[in-house]
């Protein structure tokens, strides 16, 4: 389909900066189809992603009479809550195993081991094929009456014999074949074809089960010993298709839980945990308190639905419009494009639902624009890091944030939303602040006027904007969360309209396909994070930290609160912020309500340190993916993103001692709240980048910022007076004996 170009909106819209950013990122193991193929998977991604759209809002086809009709081996809708979600994670692995390589790519074929490991995978593919026929078999066997029940000698024979050796054999035979055969970008791997088979039998025979009573004996020895089996299949599938989507790092968390579960008994202390029979948990880690779970079950909702949006947004050029809107307001102010990522990472960020995939997707842009206004590459990628970092905490999405915390919690969604305004308006401003002041401190200007699009010609096609409009008023006025997004999908659609470049059915189909295609990473990483969310329901890990919290309450609350913030970044280094966020949530939320600690402030404490473990040194995705864009260093950018984000590792402290900093108190607190902690946050970013007020600022000027800045954002008339006193002080102090010349540190700007 060819790429629409947002610049025929007006002739006189000006420069427009963003044309391309809407285009589709193309991972380094994503394959890419060529022929009848390209278009059998487009289509198979575009259907999966309707599917969802239809399963959500209730949609069926009907007969002539007004009668449901129901397509032979086709799901049902609606469905069942545990079945949708099987057919959703069945979809999403076996399309992610058709996209994504398990290696490296090799135009060689027809060499003898190219052979040799396509005869192995055809060999596979008979025992695949054969389990999955058996699943029907058993389906037919069930529906003629068959009492299904994990005693039956017959049975258990059957199902380990016929069903579960052969998936289990293909399934880890074609994973480790995956790994060494490599193919053309342009073909499937066959060990990859036999993969896309065992999900299939995975999920139908899950479906058969769980569609019977039987479903209530998961977990116990009254258990089909099917349910383990195929348990053990489908979480290996899990793991390596999020090993091809995301690295190494969340497999390996995972994959470190798993032995856990068996090796636990022989921990010591806090980590010691009972011993778990193998066929116990995996009949278990397949049902809602696993991979069934709070995890899979907001992808497959909220998630999905916002990808689908996401999706609508960009194949209609509107998400090229809100970073060309923000630079034409932006980008002549000092260090103009970082202000622009601050803006359009914010807003893209809060749809996206992934850090480090919105740095890729605005990045591509920001970044070398912000190095040609005179930032260096590692500030470049820091600030894009950041800013990408803290669309997971703007709401009203909040990444799927609020979604996950509603279905967790059971707060309504919008408290929530609600609750997290001033924490998002503190982080954001905090991130400004830094990027002005590092600005002034080096002398740089903005981008002229001639390179930027026209403020005028913007503002005319600002009814762009009323897609995300729409959401924000359905979801206020109380419609559900599905309706309200689907509601905004529809607009988008139609708003295209009102531009020269109309969304008709090629467009709806393709807008379908990249939802699809999108919807991959993150259902894998979901599905991988309950797994993990799985393991500690069932070890109880979470509890026995919950009574660890306690203990270091007795000493100190303080020490407590900082204890679980350490658990909730080490949690969620190397995950995407719907899994850090549900991992943590299992671990540390808990402990901290068992303090006495609101459940709405408990879960926005984990919340936030599961997202800014994105730009948290070691392992932060969203700073090494900024780093790669930028071609600086990743660790380097790891310890710069990490000092423009401060305030976000500051402000959930404060959540505990000032309720007004989550809307909770009267409004004259709410405001005085803000008010003296965006103060606060200001002088806190010109101790970090050592300037104030035109001049620079020496180390015992910094420090006494830094006070002044807690005093202020921690709330309390007494402490915002006293932290104001200081600053005040402090001003005046360094304007009188400070440096002479305002003259900037470094002059620059770079043509």
């Amino acid at each position: 389909m060819a790429k629409a170009d947002i610049s025929k909106f007006d002739d006189d819209t000006g420069p427009l900066v963003a044309e391309g950013a809407d285009e589709e990122v193309i991972e380094y193991n994503r394959r890419l189809y060529e022929g009848w193929v390209r278009w059998a998977m487009a289509a198979a991604l575009a259907i999966y992603a309707f599917f969802h759209i239809a399963a959500l809002n209730g949609l069926s086809i009907r007969d002539m009479t007004g009668g449901v009709v129901n397509l032979p081996f086709l799901p049902r809708l609606p469905m069942e809550s545990w079945t949708y979600r099987t057919v959703h994670i069945a979809g999403a692995t076996a399309l992610g195993f058709l996209m994504f390589s398990g290696t490296s790519f090799s135009e060689r074929t027809g060499t003898g081991r190219d052979r040799l490991f396509s005869y192995l995978a055809y060999a596979l593919m008979i025992p695949a094929l054969f389990s999955l026929g058996v699943t029907f078999w058993f389906q037919s066997l069930i529906a003629a009456g068959t009492s299904w029940n994990g005693m039956d000698p017959t049975i258990q024979f059957n199902e380990r014999w016929l069903f579960g050796i052969p998936l289990i054999g293909a399934t880890f035979g074609a994973i480790a074949l995956s790994w060494v055969h490599q193919r053309p970008r342009t073909r499937v791997n066959p060990a990859d074809l036999v993969l896309v088979v065992a999900a299939l039998a995975v999920a139908s025979y899950l479906v058969t089960i769980y569609n019977t009573p039987i479903r209530a004996t998961t977990g116990t020895s009254f258990a089909p010993l099917g349910i383990s089996l195929a348990g053990i299949a489908g979480t290996a599938l899990i793991l390596e298709l999020t090993r091809r989507v995301t690295g190494l790092a969340l497999p390996i968390i995972a994959g470190i839980f798993l032995i856990y579960v068996w090796l636990g008994h022989l921990a010591p202390g806090v980590l010691n945990s009972p011993q778990i029979a193998l066929q116990r948990f995996f009949s278990q880690v397949y049902t809602d308190v696993g991979i069934l779970g709070q995890t899979t079950s907001v992808s497959s909702t909220y998630i999905i639905l916002f990808i689908i949006f996401a999706a609508f947004l960009q194949a209609s050029k509107v998400g090229e419009y809100f970073i060309n809107f923000a630079f034409a307001l932006t980008g002549r102010q000092r260090g103009g494009p970082a202000k622009v990522a601050i803006f359009a990472s914010g807003l893209m960020g809060m749809i996206n639902g992934t850090s480090a995939g919105n740095v890729v997707a605005t990045g591509s842009l920001t970044i070398p624009l912000m190095h040609k206004v005179g930032y260096d590459k590692k500030t470049s990628g820091a600030i894009e890091a950041a800013a990408s970092t803290g669309g997971q905490i703007m709401p009203p999405i909040m990444g799927a944030g609020a979604f996950i915390m509603a279905e967790i919690t059971g707060i309504p969604y919008q408290e929530i939303a609600i609750a997290a305004i001033i924490p998002s308006i503190l982080y954001f401003a905090s991130v400004y602040f830094m990027v002005d002041l590092s600005a002034a401190r080096i002398g740089m200007t903005g981008m002229r006027a001639e390179e930027l699009p026209k403020v005028k010609a913007m503002m005319k096609q600002v009814f762009l904007f009323l897609p995300i409009i729409i959401l924000i008023a359905a979801l206020f006025a109380g419609y559900s969360v599905i309706r309200a997004g689907t509601y905004a999908t529809a607009a988008a659609a139609v708003v295209s309209w009102l531009t020269p470049y109309r969304m008709g059915v090629r467009s709806v189909a393709y807008a379908f396909q990249i939802a699809g295609s999108m919807s991959i990473q993150i259902i894998a990483v979901c599905a991988c994070a309950g797994i993990i969310v799985g393991v500690i329901s069932l070890t109880g890990v979470g509890a026995r930290f919950s009574n660890l919290l306690l203990g270091l309450a007795g000493v100190s609350q303080l020490l407590a609160m900082f204890f679980a913030m350490v658990i909730a970044i080490l949690l969620g280094m190397g995950m995407p912020t719907t899994a850090a966020y549900a991992v943590a949530a299992s671990v540390v939320a808990p402990g901290l309500i068992r303090l006495g600690i609101d459940p709405l402030t408990a879960h926005f404490f984990v919340f936030y340190f599961a997202v800014v473990s994105a730009i948290t040194p070691p392992v932060a995705l969203a700073s090494y993916a900024a780093a790669g864009i930028s071609g600086a260093d990743p660790m380097a950018t790891s310890f710069a993103s990490f000092k423009i984000g401060l305030a976000a590792f500051i402000v959930p402290f404060m959540f505990f001692y000032n309720g007004a900093l989550l809307m909770n108190a009267p409004w004259l607190e709410i405001l005085q709240a803000l008010t003296t902690a965006l103060v606060g946050v200001y002088f806190l970013a010109a101790a970090v980048q050592a300037w104030l007020w035109g001049k620079a600022a020496g180390p015992l000027t910094r420090v006494g910022l830094l006070v002044a800045s807690l005093f202020m954002i921690s709330g309390g008339l007494l402490t915002d007076i006293l932290g104001l006193g200081i600053a005040v002080g402090l001003i005046l102090i360094n304007r009188t004996f400070g440096p002479d010349s305002k003259t900037p540190l470094v002059q620059g700007r770079a043509d």
